[in-house]
């Protein structure tokens, strides 16, 4: 199936590209998330004459994302776990968690904005965490540290 992308998607293409997907990504996905046109002649001319919009709305979001990654880069946050006495979380500290603390300094993020590359935390001790503000365009290193309480 080919559609005609409205916004840019991470991992596949930019705004106006005209790019090859599966019919079910692109009917269940992409189309009713409105980030995609099936890539049909009338729908190629309606993309046209929205371009300049659809550029104007990317660029405004890309321009809020920068403002918020110079808020959150460098952040450093301190969650409570408990935990043995080895180090070993009893549980984890998952984006849930990392999301609670950042609002408790006065900021917003979403929990799909969290990335933990190894998955939940389970360690006290200092982590490295990647907020994407913007798909995989705009992000910001947050600095976890897990103290045993």
């Amino acid at each position: 199936m080919e559609v005609i992308l409205l916004d840019n998607v991470s991992k596949l293409g930019e705004l106006g590209a005209k790019v090859r997907v599966k019919p079910g990504f692109g009917r269940n996905y992409l189309i009713p998330q409105g980030k995609a046109l099936p890539a049909t002649k009338k729908n190629l001319e309606v993309f046209e004459v929205r371009r300049a919009e659809l550029e104007k709305i990317a660029r405004e979001r890309l321009e809020k994302a920068n403002e918020r990654v110079l808020v959150l880069e460098g952040l450093s946050l301190t969650i409570t776990a408990h935990a043995g006495e080895e180090g070993r979380l009893f549980g984890s500290v998952g984006p849930h968690e990392i999301v609670q603390a950042v609002k408790n300094l006065g900021h917003d993020i979403l929990k799909s904005e969290v990335r933990l590359k190894d998955g939940p935390i389970r360690q006290v001790g200092e982590h490295e965490i990647s907020l994407c503000l913007l798909g995989d365009d705009v992000t910001a290193k947050v600095r976890v540290v897990i103290v045993a309480g």
